[in-house]
C-alpha cells in the first residue's frame, strides 16, 4: 500500500502562485509512477502533471509552461508548483501513485490517492 497526504491548497488571486506537496509513505516511493489530477465539481477528474521514475514528465496543455511538477525521493515527497494562476485552475486537486500507470493521463491508471487539497484562484 502507498498512503498519499496533500497539502498546500489555499486561496490566491489571479496571477498568483502556489506549491502543493504530495507526502507518500508504504512503500518504496522511488520506484512509482506519481501524477497530478484536479477535480471540478460535475466534472470528470482531469489530467495536471506527470512524473516518471526515469525523470520524463508530462503536462496538460492547460498548464504547461505554468506549472511545474517535481519530486524529492530522500523525503518521499512530489511537488507541483503553479504559477500565474487563473481562475480555471480552480479545483481541488489530487496526487496519484502507480508501479506502471502505463496510460499516463488517465485516472484509472492510478491506484492510490491522497484526499485531495483545494485550490481556489479568485479573479
Amino acid at each position: 500500500q502507498v498512503q498519499l497526504v496533500e497539502s498546500g491548497g489555499g486561496l490566491v488571486q489571479a496571477g498568483g502562485s502556489l506549491r502543493l506537496s504530495c507526502a507518500a509513505s508504504g512503500r518504496t516511493f522511488s520506484r512509482y509512477a506519481m501524477a497530478w489530477f484536479r477535480q471540478t465539481p460535475g466534472k470528470a477528474r482531469e489530467f495536471v502533471a506527470y512524473w516518471w521514475t526515469g525523470g520524463n514528465t508530462y503536462y496538460a496543455d492547460s498548464v504547461k509552461g505554468r506549472f511545474t511538477i517535481s519530486r524529492d525521493n530522500a523525503k518521499d515527497t512530489i511537488y507541483l508548483q503553479m504559477n500565474s494562476l487563473k481562475p480555471e485552475d480552480t479545483a481541488v486537486y489530487y496526487c496519484a501513485a502507480d508501479q506502471y500507470a502505463r496510460i499516463y493521463y488517465l485516472p484509472d491508471a492510478y491506484n492510490f490517492w491522497g484526499q485531495g487539497t483545494q485550490v481556489t484562484v479568485s479573479s
